[in-house]
């Protein structure tokens, strides 16, 4: 019977690569057996093979980037039916790769995961694009940059279509910057997954789904003060005062001119109290 947490040290392994060489889709897959813990990693794998192969047999040789996209764009959203989930935006199950291709529903993250990983299987490259409160992906030709939004069925954007999306998600025009259109890498993908599913079981106060995904994100950067801070924010919720105050002090030790420093500290304050209470038999 398999540990009952080796995805994190095959997620562990699976980023002591290259950014490049990194499998986005099953990395996805890995941070799903956290929610899943029976998932069959590759044959969720050979889904994906599958539709490549299917945008493939549709294929001219020597097609240009706008047939490839209409292609895959055909294959996945309108044969397929994947779609943005509309209905239930904060579902978690949206953040879930697995699910994703079971369900045929997503949030612009996985469908963007989605949409890179077809196109990496046909040799087409294809990047994301981290906006503000929205996600889609690029092609970086020779002669031009295309934006797709796969949330969108694959909608070809202008880069002030692009601005009107993070409008449309924040509800803010000045949070738009050219810089944001800049490709992210392979990792940054996969923690502002995370980042996503974190927001959303805090959101919850479900703290102990939200333990998970942060020891998954310091998996993959373990060097990330914020995510240690977050870990003993949560474990202070928990009732786990030891590892929030081992967590809260590194935190401070490091970040002492945080904007947040004073509230943390509080905490920490708040954490020894009930180490103290505990340890005279309080409750």
């Amino acid at each position: 019977m398999r540990e009952r947490r080796w995805h994190r040290l095959a997620l562990a392994q699976a980023v002591q690569v290259p950014d490049d060489h990194i499998d986005l889709s099953r990395c996805a897959l890995l941070i799903a057996c956290e929610e899943y813990p029976g998932l069959d990693v590759d044959s969720y794998l050979c889904l994906l093979d599958e539709l490549a192969c299917r945008c493939r047999r549709q294929l001219r040789p020597g097609s240009g980037p706008y047939h490839i996209i209409g292609t895959i764009n055909h294959v996945l959203f309108q044969q397929e039916g994947f779609r943005g989930n509309r209905r239930d935006y904060y579902d978690p199950e949206n953040s879930y790769l697995n699910r994703v291709l079971e369900r045929r529903l997503g949030i612009p993250i996985t469908l963007s995961l989605l949409y890179m990983e077809v196109a990496r299987r046909l040799g087409f490259p294809v990047r994301g694009v981290a906006l503000p409160g929205h996600f889609l992906v690029k092609h970086a030709g020779a002669e031009e940059e295309i934006y797709i939004d796969p949330f969108h069925e694959g909608a070809i954007l202008s880069v002030e279509e692009c601005e009107e999306r993070v409008w449309e998600a924040t509800g803010r025009s000045d949070l738009f910057s050219p810089h944001h259109l800049a490709a992210t890498t392979r990792r940054q993908v996969l923690l502002r997954l995370l980042q996503n599913l974190k927001a959303l079981y805090v959101g919850r106060e479900d703290y102990r789904r939200a333990l998970g995904v942060i020891e998954l994100s310091l998996t993959i950067s373990p060097w990330d003060l914020d995510q240690v801070r977050d870990r003993g924010l949560v474990c202070y919720h928990l009732g786990r005062f030891g590892q929030a105050l081992a967590d809260l002090e590194t935190y401070l030790r490091f970040c002492a001119d945080a904007p947040d420093s004073g509230k943390i500290a509080r905490v920490v304050d708040l954490a020894r109290q009930r180490i103290g209470s505990e340890g005279q038999g309080g409750t």
